[in-house]
């Protein structure tokens, strides 16, 4: 086990989360980060990725050239926190940190970045042989994974190859767990038009959109659909005079699945009950879907996860592997061909204003990664 400076890891972390970062906007973070990287030694190329969706930090690349032979290894961190963010007041309890309650901490994914920071830093001091490290910080993880999503990877490769493992230090929970797997998500508007006529007048002429909506909803499968999918449907809408009978309602909601195949047939069963309702009332219907993130599997049964696990063993932590319910960058890197895993850093509470996280989680993440790397 490596003697680290809790104190050093601490402060970078309070630093960090004391520097406003909200999505599409994480300009200062992303200067901070590439101010630290440049003092290592590491190189430093940019996307514009940031151009397409209005945002004013670019997907940060950075190598940190090995000094033994190897294939290397990918780390990836995000650089924007969950709203309300501005004026984060830290309180240290202990080992945990936490705020006063009015702020989210920041501590997703920034424990993840000062984990890694303060290892690669600690690393360079002590001058150990190493892999080459490439290390992506993106931005917009928090919203629709607009930084991950956006990466112009052509441009990327004319300038850097990051190796095709990429770890993403970016779970909740203690650190022990290594996620290898998570589901794709797709969102849905479904579209009812009816026709409009005078409620008290003459009803009878009208065709109530809000009623096809509703009665094609009830016939939804919901909830856990089954052991790998899950739908939910988060707002439905309908405006107008109560004297009118409404000839238009939507609802909007998403399903997500680890399995693309019975996503896209759940989705057609939705489109099929809606139509046919909608042709009983005289009505319409549409679907529409917007795809947000594709499935995260381990394309090698699981190695590199394994090896990761071998790695906290050796650092006296028992370790298991773990499928979760949501998506992170590590799903767009898997779609570009990557191998990617995802540890944690002992976030607690995550997009909540109790958020926090302990301080014994990051060090052993740094404990690991260390270890990792270490050759």
């Amino acid at each position: 086990m490596e003697n680290l400076n809790k104190q050093e890891l601490v402060d970078l972390f309070k630093t960090m989360v004391n520097i406003y970062s909200p999505a599409r906007h994480e300009k200062a973070m992303g200067d901070f980060v590439i101010k630290f990287m440049r003092e290592l030694g590491a190189e430093v190329y940019v996307d514009h990725s940031n151009e397409k969706f209005g945002g004013d930090c670019p997907s940060i690349f950075c190598k940190l050239t090995g000094t033994v032979p190897g294939e290397g290894v990918t780390i990836s961190v995000h650089l924007d926190v969950v709203e309300p963010n501005k004026g984060v007041k830290v309180i240290e309890d202990g080992d945990i940190i936490k705020t006063d309650g009015t702020t989210t901490l920041g501590a997703d994914d920034k424990g993840g970045v000062a984990c890694v920071l303060y290892s690669l830093k600690y690393l360079v001091q002590k001058q150990y042989p190493h892999e080459t490290i490439w290390v992506i910080f993106t931005p917009g993880e928090e919203t629709g994974l607009i930084g991950a999503r956006n990466i112009d990877w052509p441009e990327v490769y004319k300038n850097m190859q990051p190796s095709k493992r990429v770890i993403v230090v970016d779970n909740a929970g203690p650190s022990k767990y290594v996620a290898y797997k998570a589901p794709t998500a797709t969102n849905y508007r479904l579209i009812a038009h009816g026709k409009a006529s005078h409620g008290g007048i003459e009803p009878e002429k009208g065709i109530n959109a809000i009623m096809i909506l509703a009665e094609t909803i009830l016939q939804y499968k919901t909830a856990r659909i089954d052991s790998e999918t899950t739908a939910n449907i988060s707002t439905f809408k309908a405006q107008g005079p109560t004297n009118v009978v409404q000839d238009y309602a939507e609802a909007y909601g998403e399903m997500r699945s680890h399995s693309e195949e019975k996503l896209e047939n759940y989705l057609a069963e939705y489109e099929k009950i809606g139509k046919a309702t909608a042709k009983k009332y005289g009505g319409t219907f549409e679907l529409i879907k917007e795809w947000q993130y594709p499935t995260l599997n381990s394309p090698d049964n699981c190695a590199f996860a394994q090896e990761f696990i071998e790695v906290y063993k050796r650092i006296g932590v028992e370790a298991e592997l773990q499928v979760i319910g949501g998506g992170s960058d590590a799903n767009f890197f898997a779609y570009e061909g990557f191998n990617s895993i995802i540890i944690g850093v002992g976030m607690i509470k995550p997009h909540t204003l109790e958020e926090a996280i302990d301080t014994r989680e990051m060090l052993t993440a740094c404990q690991a990664l260390l270890a990792f790397w270490k050759k």
